[in-house]
């Protein structure tokens, strides 16, 4: 029996005490945090989720734009009316003024649509009033079919975004 008790004192007198952690696990740990933290940016891609979101929002703009444009034309016998004249033939921006622009708020806001919406991208679109407007979208009539085609060139990813009607 002493022979057990002379052990138990030696292992109580030698006790090597291993709490917290050592550096080469805080560091085995991080590395391990920082490459599953990488991995979920590069999965997520918050860059091309932007582009993608300011792209429906695009989608969104323009067919609110061409269900406008159609109402109007209902409203007058099938024939868009408007201060500004018919509509191009050519692709023209709907904007109040500028070369190769059309003026189309005066004939759409107010009575079918509360404001134009513009492009979320484009630095110089914007909405302020019917003679303050850049919408960064564009508009034309087919002078063969009568089609009307709402685009929005700044759309992204390498889209092509465009509504006919």
């Amino acid at each position: 029996m002493g022979y057990k008790i002379h052990l138990k004192q030696i292992s109580k007198n030698h006790a090597v005490s291993r709490e917290g952690f050592t550096l080469l696990e805080l560091v085995v740990t991080m590395t391990i945090l920082i490459m599953i933290g990488v991995f979920a940016i590069v999965a997520i891609n918050p860059t091309d989720q932007i582009a993608k979101s300011r792209n429906a929002k695009r989608i969104s703009d323009i067919n609110v734009i061409l269900g406008a444009v159609g109402q109007n034309s209902s409203d007058n016998e099938g024939k868009f009316s408007c201060s500004s004249g018919t509509l191009p033939t050519s692709t023209s921006r709907m904007a109040v003024s500028g070369a190769g622009s059309y003026n189309i708020a005066p004939c759409l806001v107010s009575v079918y649509l509360e404001k134009l919406p513009y492009d979320p991208a484009t630095t110089s679109a914007h909405y302020t009033s019917v003679t303050d407007y850049d919408t960064g979208y564009t508009i034309s009539q087919s002078s063969t079919t009568g089609r009307i085609t709402i685009s929005a060139p700044a759309a992204e990813l390498g889209t092509s975004i465009s509504a006919t009607r």
